[in-house]
């Protein structure tokens, strides 16, 4: 299937509790360029922090068996190349069901026990909201069963929670109810309270591949986005964080690995942190040595 992109949606974050909160308040006024200013390492979660897009797809045709959900007289499934697609088009769950019912089917669903299409815009998205609500829960009973971090994240993490001079947070289009049961599972609910800042899709008011939410992390924070680097794993990830001005490494899957990054400005590829040896001195060394614009991962880049 072909698939148009579409940028579709969420207004503040939230900064829990941290290391650093007592000194944010006056960064804002103060930034400076010097070499000691901080910097920030950003992770995106799904995909970046565990491979969990499996995971996802296996929620929603879940929850979509479960409301018995039929087009054309075809139950209503996502196959494996089609979420691909969908996960490097769209941002956010909510908006791949509507891309999917409008764009691609170009029909909303009936109900094998006789449940009509929904004809309003309040009935489509009342049904969206319901089979989102089911998908998060089933989601998050598959997280618990099969959760695992990538190999090398919480290394990386580890290192810059250490570091005085860098700041870490998680941005993640999906929602607070689920992202913070895939953090507490990987990361730990300690690692977890000590992030900087952690924007998730219900504290924003627009979703990747629109800049927003890491343009919201860096006003959180009070770092110029020149100083921020992202981690993140897919095409509207990547959109996202050079659409925010802040320098991007994406660490890929099975599912993007073919995607040419490079061409919409990724600064570094990797297929994984810790298959490659990635450490916290090997992204911001560089930077703070020959400026925030110089090469990153040299050695160790695809």
């Amino acid at each position: 299937l072909s698939l148009g992109l579409t940028a579709l949606n969420s207004i503040d974050g939230f900064v829990p509790a941290s290391r650093h909160q007592l000194r944010h308040s006056n960064y804002a006024k103060a930034l400076s360029a010097s070499a000691d200013s901080p910097y920030a390492l950003l992770f995106d979660c799904d995909g970046v922090i565990i491979e969990t897009e499996e995971l996802h797809r296996l929620a929603y045709n879940a929850a979509f068996k479960e409301f018995k959900l039929v087009i054309k007289d075809e139950p209503v499934e996502w196959s494996v190349a089609y979420y691909d697609v969908l996960q490097n088009t769209v941002g956010g769950g909510k908006n791949k069901m509507f891309f999917h019912f409008r764009n691609t089917t170009g029909t909303f669903p009936t109900s094998e026990d006789g449940t009509p299409a929904p004809v309003t815009p309040e009935d489509e998205q009342d049904l969206v909201d319901r089979l989102q609500a089911r998908k998060t829960n089933l989601y998050k009973d598959l997280i618990a069963e099969k959760a695992k971090a990538r190999p090398g994240v919480l290394e990386l993490m580890d290192q810059a929670l250490a570091d005085d001079n860098i700041r870490v947070g998680v941005c993640s289009a999906s929602t607070k109810e689920a992202v913070t049961k895939v953090l507490d599972v990987t990361l730990g609910e300690d690692r977890r309270k000590k992030l900087d800042v952690c924007i998730l899709g219900d504290d924003v008011s627009k979703l990747k591949p629109d800049p927003l939410i890491y343009v919201t992390a860096a006003e959180k924070l009070g770092i110029d986005p020149s100083r921020c680097v992202v981690i993140e794993d897919s095409i509207v990830g990547l959109k996202a964080a050079k659409g925010a001005g802040m320098r991007c490494i994406i660490t890929y899957t099975a599912s993007t690995e073919n995607e040419d990054f490079y061409a919409l400005g990724c600064d570094a590829k990797v297929p994984e942190l810790g298959s490659t040896g990635v450490s916290l001195d090997m992204i911001f060394g560089p930077m703070k040595a020959d400026g925030v614009d110089a090469a990153i991962l040299s050695d160790v880049r695809d």
